[in-house]
């Protein structure tokens, strides 16, 4: 049985995020659609000095707004500005490798950049980490929404298939049963919602792996 995951890819997503490494054989990086403008693909919220919530935002050059995630592109001064940014976060001062490579943007694409980080997270976590991008599939752009994560799954020979807590508004089990795939949906995560590049920075690795893998 060939487990499949797909999701866009987020800039160090909270723990429930990961829970979709845990459970899939394969996690496809959904980098074909259009760029959410107020999502999460390009930021995200720590804390600041004062223990609020404030938001760290990769620098992206200006792109029209139909422009797909996998077009993105990073502008020549990123590591000058998100150095200025990282200066409002505590976790962020200290000399630790995953603090390093926030600003080493030499040669990446924000996709390589976002997946770099999820590795690293998963590798943090000792989760297994066998990506793909959807863009290397070259599914026609008029497939979409629930037709076009169905094409994916048979593209990479999936049968089964799992999605976030949210995936239970937009897909239908019986459609994916009909095409001899097993639609399962994970529960709402209980954990924290910080970022995980806070959360490792300052809890137990082994700790959060364990709190992942409890809800997955």
């Amino acid at each position: 049985m060939t487990a499949l995951a797909i999701m866009q890819p987020y800039f160090f997503p909270y723990a429930g995020y990961f829970r979709l490494f845990a459970a899939a054989d394969l996690f496809v990086i959904y980098d074909c659609v259009q760029f959410p403008r107020r999502g999460w693909v390009h930021r995200n919220r720590l804390p600041d000095e004062n223990g609020a919530p404030a938001w760290l935002n990769l620098p992206l050059e200006k792109a029209p707004r139909a422009t797909a995630i996998k077009d993105l592109r990073f502008p020549n001064d990123a590591a000058r500005r998100l150095t200025l940014q990282m200066q409002r976060f505590p976790v962020l001062l200290g000399d630790h490798p995953m603090v390093r490579n926030l600003t080493d943007f030499a040669g990446l694409s924000p996709v390589d950049y976002l997946e770099r980080g999820l590795i690293a997270v998963c590798t943090a976590l000792g989760l297994s980490c066998e990506t793909r991008r959807s863009s290397s599939l070259k599914i026609p752009p008029e497939v979409r929404g629930q037709d076009r994560i169905l094409a994916i799954a048979e593209a990479l020979g999936a049968d089964r298939y799992i999605n976030a807590p949210g995936g239970g508004a937009l897909y239908e089990s019986q459609t994916f049963s009909a095409r001899g795939i097993e639609l399962q949906i994970l529960e709402p995560y209980s954990g924290a919602s910080w970022s995980m590049l806070h959360r490792l920075l300052s809890e137990p690795a082994q700790q959060l792996a364990g709190e992942i893998r409890q809800q997955t």
